[in-house]
């Protein structure tokens, strides 16, 4: 017969209460009482029951991951960073994949609901702003943003405007004039880090007096077959760039596609830059800032843990976290004809 919590109490000389404080940590239990309900727990093999532990303790063990993708590597890398870190503290996560994100607006569900479903929240490269998730962001449970900064909750991002200053500057101090720019999408459908990479990207070419070409900025939607198709439009322009920054690797890898069918040589005839360091980027060579990807995720979900320790006074000041990123020079960026 499988041993209870009733007949640990009762060899220990304590209450059920007691042995479910003692095993899962609580206060109000002295050191003494609570080792000695360990080890009887221990000698009679008896484990607490996750589900009464979750009830008792007034936890569901699950956290929302709001993500607009699931599938595609950057969000991949940064939820698996988040699961890395709460999978060891007994959480699960509820995935909610608010569909393609075209329209400006996030597709959440009822935050009623979702506030008896989790215990936290995390937010992953929507746009703070979005007026789907104020809602979300008002909701009195800890919760945390990667990739956007709101007032009052916690986020871990990169600088991306310095990112895209990083890659532009490196192609006009190769000497480029004509460079081209592959964006995601139209400005109704950008994450803030697209926003920020194109401030970035303006401020150089303003400061360096390079002319802004509208005909030389396309949308690649954040996809190799967008990339190919993107920088296909910039080569068929009766003046094309020299030089193309791509607002991630995955455009970038269509770019450089695109650039060898048409008889080009990267780095030589025209040079490309990406950002985010995907595997594959070393792999083809490829000029790019990298970014800490799946650490975001881990620093995101470790906030989350932090704030959960506090509950129920979590509401401290929100810790704004900027992670590390760094230029990488390859073969797919180069003087002109070099």
């Amino acid at each position: 017969m499988a041993i209870t919590i009733r007949d640990v109490a009762e060899a220990a000389g304590v209450s059920t209460a007691t042995v479910s404080r003692a095993l899962r940590g609580l206060p109000n239990v002295d050191q003494q009482t609570r080792e000695r309900v360990k080890s009887i727990a221990l000698e009679m093999d008896y484990v607490i029951s996750p589900s009464a532990s979750r009830l008792a303790s007034g936890r569901t063990g699950s956290m929302a991951v709001i993500t607009p993708y699931i599938s595609r590597w950057f969000f991949s890398e940064v939820i698996a960073g988040a699961e890395s870190v709460l999978q060891k503290a007994g959480i699960d996560l509820l995935l909610i994949n608010v569909g393609d994100y075209q329209n400006g607006h996030a597709r959440i569900p009822p935050t009623p609901r979702l506030k008896r479903r989790v215990d936290g929240i995390l937010i992953v490269a929507l746009p703070p702003q979005d007026p789907d998730l104020e809602p979300i962001l008002k909701l009195d449970m800890p919760s945390a943003m990667i990739g956007g900064i709101a007032p009052g909750v916690d986020c871990v991002a990169i600088n991306d405007a310095q990112v895209a200053r990083s890659a532009t500057e490196h192609l006009a101090d190769l000497g480029h004039i004509r460079i081209g720019l592959i964006a995601g999408g139209p400005a109704e459908a950008r994450f803030t880090a697209e926003s920020e990479r194109e401030r970035g990207f303006r401020a150089v070419m303003n400061e360096r007096g390079l002319p802004q070409d509208p005909m030389l900025e396309v949308f690649g939607r954040f996809t190799i077959d967008g990339g190919e198709k993107a920088m296909d439009a910039l080569l068929n322009q009766p003046n094309p760039p020299t030089a193309v920054f791509a607002m991630s690797d995955e455009m970038a890898f269509g770019a450089l596609r695109s650039a060898i069918s048409h008889g080009l040589v990267p780095g030589r005839d025209i040079s490309i830059i990406g950002i985010d360091n995907h595997p594959m980027s070393e792999y083809l060579n490829l000029s790019t800032v990298a970014q800490p990807v799946s650490e975001l995720g881990i620093r995101a979900a470790e906030r989350l843990l932090a704030q959960m320790a506090m509950t129920p006074n979590f509401h401290a000041d929100a810790v704004v976290t900027e992670l590390p990123t760094r230029l990488i020079v390859r073969g797919s960026t180069g003087t002109i004809n070099s």
